[in-house]
């Protein structure tokens, strides 16, 4: 008699998220625990999370401090995972932040686009290296990077955001080109929008706003992402590399305002 329990996906895994301690995060640290994984929260947030560590216990969840800028700490971060479980199956590079969506590129300054271009995009590659370091040996390993549905279209968010997007798309796809000899799997989930703090503070909306969806009904939410992310990072997609899988109800496949198909939500 089949049993009614759901098989764990990531039983005996070992995954590091960064900017693990909230939003799509936090998500993905949630449900990668309940598929069996040990997992490291990486973040610069201590006090959310040490609290997501006890929420969850100390036997699926630790947290390491890290500034996915600073190489040394992506290092530490690496280092500290090997030491305490003596794997690295899942690297997760979630962290990310946004700018000012300043309307004229006239208005941009460089000092803001570097900022967001040196954690969205130097921050997936240090991430991406260090992981590689350690996976590298094993011949096994997935990469799985949080970009955007930024990465695909353009007119949806900052030139800074969405240049480090598109970037990391790249840098997943040259990575998935160099590591697949040794059996590690790059690849990327793009969201569209997803109701998060940062997104809501992004755009100066609350909670309370409305946004297009294609598919009638239904609200992306970080447990969609988490999903995605988990079958990224499981054995069921063994055979995807160097894949951007976007998550957007079929946003970017056309223009809502125009077409054979266009109407109002």
């Amino acid at each position: 008699m089949a049993s009614s329990t759901p098989k764990a996906r990531l039983e005996n895994k070992v995954a590091i998220v960064t900017g693990g301690a909230r939003g799509i995060g936090e998500c993905i640290v949630r449900l990668f625990a309940k598929h069996g994984a040990k997992v490291v929260i990486a973040d610069v947030n201590d006090d959310l999370g040490k609290l997501l560590c006890q929420d969850l216990g100390s036997k699926f969840a630790c947290f390491v401090h890290c500034d996915v800028t600073i190489e040394s700490d992506i290092e530490n971060l690496i280092n500290t995972t090997i030491a305490k479980h003596g794997q690295l199956d899942i690297m997760v590079n979630n962290a990310g932040t946004v700018d000012e969506p300043k309307l004229s590129i006239l208005d941009n300054e460089k000092s803001d686009f570097d900022r967001v271009v040196s954690i969205n995009l130097a921050g997936v590659f240090l991430g991406t290296k260090h992981a590689a370091r350690v996976m590298i040996p094993k011949c096994s390993g997935s990469i799985i990077t949080t970009a955007s549905i930024c990465s695909v279209t353009g007119g949806v968010a900052s030139h800074a955001y969405t240049s480090s997007k598109h970037g990391v798309v790249g840098l997943a796809k040259n990575a998935a080109a160099e590591l697949g000899k040794y059996n590690i799997r790059v690849n990327c989930v793009s969201p569209y929008f997803v109701p998060t703090k940062l997104a809501f503070k992004f755009l100066n909306m609350d909670e309370t706003s409305s946004f297009y969806s294609n598919l009638q009904g239904k609200t992306l939410g970080p447990q969609d992402i988490a999903n995605a992310t988990l079958f990224l990072a499981s054995d069921e997609s063994g055979y995807v590399s160097g894949h951007n899988l976007v998550v957007d109800g079929g946003y970017s496949v056309l223009n809502p305002a125009f077409g054979l198909f266009s109407w109002k939500p």
